[in-house]
Order: structure tokens, then C-alpha cells, then sequence
């Protein structure tokens, strides 16, 4: 028993370790850019759905989530703390992804995981989308996820879920990145640029308080990730 435990606790951290070789052999393809396409969209509605839900949690409203063919999203709300509502997007995404990255320490949740962002997916479309392609996006994302996990074993539910989480914690650090570039040399619309207006704090300020958060809270989820998989 104790054998087989240690197992698989290996075997969680060798499939992380595999599923970001993997992500950074993607980026050396030619053209690998669309083998992650998808991934970029399913963050971009994690995204927008951390506004949607800050939004209703702070006593406002949603009028609908729309999410573009570049991977770019937006979200139109009404009411509600301005402030809470702008800050949540790529932090939802970071979380998100950071609770990927513990919950794939243990490949017995995998799939129920899977399930879950799927349903998760369905929501946020079913509630929230308005437009043709953000619903064709949004239904197509949660069949990829049910395809998974009614046709994938075990183990490669598990990698695929690894994969996920990977893909989505640099995502979140890549959209941040091209957030703080955006926010010191031009005056773009931008979330911080929202929290500048709302504040008088300049938005290279705001973008960079963001990524410290975020590579905190990614660093906690990676030590939390090799805790949970020595002892799972």
C-alpha cells in the first residue's frame, strides 16, 4: 500500500514535469501557437468570468460576456464595487490556474476535475454569452473537456489535466506580462488602466502589483503541488 502511494506521488510530479517540456516544445514549433489556441480561449473566459462573478458578488449585474477570435474578452456590467469588479479578471485566472496545479497532484480528481471546468464552461456561456462565436467557443471548449474525460484512462486524464493547469498559469503570467507593457508605454483600455482611473494610481503600478500576486500565489500552488504529492 504504502508502495503504490509513493507511486503515484511520483508520478504527479513527473506528469507536470512532462506536460510543461511539452508546452515549451510547442512554442519552438512552427505554428504551434494554434495547438494552443483553445487554451488561450479557455483562459480568456476564465478571465471574463472572474468579472462576471465579482460583479454579482458585489450586488451588480451582467449584461454579457464576449469573447474575440484574437483570444481578447470583454465583460459589460452594471453596478457593483467598480473597483473588485476590475482587479478580478487576471486574478480569477491565476487562481484558477493555481488550483489546477494543486488539484492535478492527486490523478484519482482528475477527471472530476475536468468535469467541473466543464460545467463551469456551460455556465458562464449559458448565463452570460450573447454572441454567436463566444457561444460556439464556450460549447466547444466544454465538449473538448467532456471528450477527455469520457474518452481518456486514467493516467492520461491526469496528464491532460496537468497540461491544463500548466497552460492556464502561463497564460495568466503571459496576459499579465503583455498587461504591464501595454499599461508603461501606451494609454490603452485595460483592466488597470480601469483601476487608475478609479484610484489616481498609475496602471504600470497596478499591472505590476498584479504579477507579484499572481507569481506568489503560483509559487504557493507549485510548493503545495509537491506536498500534497510526497504525502498523496
Amino acid at each position: 500500500m504504502a508502495k503504490q502511494v509513493q507511486t503515484n506521488g511520483r508520478e504527479s510530479v513527473w506528469l507536470l514535469v512532462l506536460a510543461a517540456a511539452l508546452t515549451m516544445l510547442i512554442y519552438y514549433i512552427p505554428m504551434g501557437f494554434f495547438a494552443v489556441y483553445p487554451l488561450r480561449l479557455f483562459v480568456t473566459f476564465i478571465h471574463e468570468g472572474g468579472h462576471a462573478l465579482m460583479a454579482l458578488l458585489t450586488a451588480g449585474s451582467v449584461e454579457k460576456l464576449v469573447i474575440y477570435a484574437d483570444a481578447s474578452g470583454e465583460t459589460y456590467t452594471r453596478g457593483g464595487s467598480q473597483f473588485l469588479i476590475a482587479s478580478a479578471g487576471y486574478l480569477a485566472s491565476t487562481v484558477y490556474g493555481a488550483s489546477l496545479l494543486v488539484l492535478c497532484s492527486d490523478g484519482r480528481k482528475a477527471k472530476a476535475v475536468l468535469t467541473a471546468t466543464a460545467l463551469l464552461i456551460v455556465a458562464l456561456t449559458g448565463f452570460f454569452a450573447k454572441d454567436l462565436f463566444s457561444i460556439f467557443i464556450g460549447i466547444s471548449l466544454a465538449l473538448i473537456l467532456v471528450f477527455v474525460v469520457l474518452s481518456f484512462g486514467a493516467r492520461l486524464a491526469h496528464f491532460s489535466l496537468s497540461f491544463l493547469a500548466v497552460q492556464c498559469c502561463l497564460n495568466a503570467l503571459y496576459d499579465l506580462r503583455t498587461l504591464f507593457l501595454v499599461s508603461a508605454s501606451t494609454s490603452m483600455r485595460s483592466d488597470a488602466k480601469t483601476l487608475e482611473e478609479l484610484t489616481m494610481v498609475p496602471a504600470v503600478l497596478w499591472a505590476s502589483m498584479l504579477i507579484v500576486v499572481s507569481v506568489i500565489t503560483l509559487l504557493i500552488a507549485v510548493s503545495i503541488h509537491n506536498a500534497r504529492s510526497r504525502l498523496a
